[in-house]
């Protein structure tokens, strides 16, 4: 578990961040969330490269655990509804674990595709299942609660496009920064993973 330590303690902080930060808005489409959110995919392919897929696997369910926390907590300040804290869980996990996955299929070939397709995959399923589950009036039956309505206004996809749902918007906004990221991320990757295996050699 020590080994791990450092990764549960980075996804945790991912985790709160994002909680925190996705309540800020950046522009007409993002949330400051939006930024910190898609470091978790690095956290965990990091985690997989280094320490194997079930050390990335701990990692993830260290980060569920932390964000059903925080979803318990903004609940009790009324800053999110049960709606949100599903959706949210639900995205988290079921892309975390996917990401994973992915990575391991490609584990063999260059260094730099296991990362970028997994992050790519699995960002795609985030923004998929969260945002369909927390906006989208195919679901409102189930949380009546819940209004969502403000996310159901049509409007130009992202001010200029064809006339969708603000939702769809915001999550086209989402998916784009997680893409941008993906690519970006794999500079750190490189640098952090080469860096712990180096430890690692001289250790044992």
């Amino acid at each position: 578990m020590t080994r791990i330590l450092p990764g549960v303690i980075a996804m945790a902080i991912v985790v709160v961040a994002s909680n925190i930060l996705v309540q800020h808005l950046l522009g007409d489409w993002l949330t400051w969330g939006a930024l910190t959110y898609p470091v978790a995919f690095l956290v965990t392919d990091i985690m997989n490269r280094v320490y194997g897929s079930d050390a990335a696997r701990k990692v993830v369910f260290a980060g569920f655990v932390t964000g059903v926390l925080c979803s318990v907590v903004a609940a009790g300040m009324d800053k999110t509804t049960l709606r949100i804290a599903i959706a949210s869980g639900a995205a988290f996990l079921s892309a975390q674990l996917m990401d994973i996955a992915v990575f391991n299929k490609l584990r063999k070939y260059n260094w730099w595709l296991p990362p970028l397709a997994a992050s790519i995959v699995g960002s795609i399923l985030d923004t998929a299942v969260f945002f369909t589950i927390a906006f989208s009036t195919a679901l409102t039956p189930l949380f009546p609660g819940d209004d969502v309505s403000w996310a159901n206004e049509i409007v130009p996809m992202l001010g200029q496009g064809p006339a969708q749902p603000l939702w769809i918007s915001l999550a086209v906004a989402d998916w784009m920064v997680k893409m941008a990221q993906a690519i970006l991320a794999l500079v750190p990757f490189r640098i952090i993973v080469g860096n712990l295996i180096q430890k690692r050699a001289q250790i044992h």
